[in-house]
């Protein structure tokens, strides 16, 4: 698989792409193309179109969960797919799959901080596939759906609010998911921001696959500001997992990557990293 980072926080020295607080990763794999995640604004086109990458031309959209930084690209994609219709240029019709959850509205205060885009919209440019249930993308390649919530340290912060029939409810972020290559060298965990929990993700994982060796964790891990026992319990964690490298990225901190690099072959990402797994 070959995993190439779209957008994220940061770009690479030498590297002329647009960063912003967002993230976004292509995997191609099997002859598959997937994006996984759109980010935030149409920097996702720019960098897809200075790396030459031909975003009309995705087998499927995978959504790691509904935040802004997630998911407002869909608007720009859209449209990049609606001129495409417009000129008659060669485009494919992907499936987007992602939690059912994904595209409800969340909210802090009034301020709108989950997706923009309805189901209606989206089915016009896409096959809609939610699932909160494990799916196959490829032989090698599983969309996670929900994730099971056991390390008691992870997936404690709650974030704004939705709707519910029974009025505004905490955010707990059940629709957080991610993704597994794999390979013959064992398990690529993808994610998003992490809600779920990072170790939660890994567990899930290696129980589905019956994996149990990892070769890379890429991603943002949620480590921004957590409570004490949260880096610890991660440290801990990755101590005794033994990944053989983890680039964190976007939601993850200076101070957070420091310790975990005490444990772990941590290295450096940005938009325009290129990974290839076996």
């Amino acid at each position: 698989m070959k995993l190439t980072v779209l957008l994220d926080n940061q770009t690479l020295i030498d590297r002329y792409f647009w960063a912003e607080p967002a993230l976004s990763f292509l995997l191609e794999e099997e002859n598959k193309r997937i994006l996984f995640d759109v980010g935030y604004s149409e920097a996702l086109l720019q960098n897809a179109w200075r790396m030459n990458i031909n975003l009309r031309v995705l087998d499927w959209v995978v959504l790691s969960h509904g935040h802004l930084d997630h998911t407002w690209g869909l608007g720009p994609l859209l449209r990049l797919y609606a001129e495409a219709e417009f000129q008659q240029l060669a485009q494919r019709r992907p499936a987007l799959i992602a939690h059912p959850d994904v595209l409800r509205s969340r909210l802090i205060g009034s301020q709108e901080i989950g997706a923009l885009i309805s189901n209606d919209k989206l089915a016009r440019h896409f096959d809609l596939t939610p699932s909160s249930e494990p799916v196959w993308l490829t032989d090698n390649l599983l969309f996670l759906g929900e994730i099971p919530r056991r390390h008691a340290f992870e997936a404690q912060e709650i974030i704004g609010e939705i709707d519910t029939p029974q009025g505004r409810q905490p955010d707990s972020l059940h629709d957080d998911s991610a993704m597994v290559f794999c390979g013959q060298d064992g398990l690529v965990i993808v994610v998003g921001c992490a809600h779920s929990g990072i170790c939660n993700i890994v567990s899930y994982a290696q129980a589905l696959t019956g994996c149990d060796h990892v070769v890379d964790i890429v991603g943002g891990l949620h480590l921004l500001a957590p409570s004490p026992e949260h880096p610890e319990g991660t440290v801990d964690f990755m101590a005794t997992l033994k990944p053989d490298a983890l680039p964190p990225c976007h939601c993850t901190a200076l101070h957070s990557k420091i310790a975990l690099a005490s444990v772990a072959n941590v290295q450096e990402v940005g938009v325009g990293t290129k990974l290839i797994f076996m």
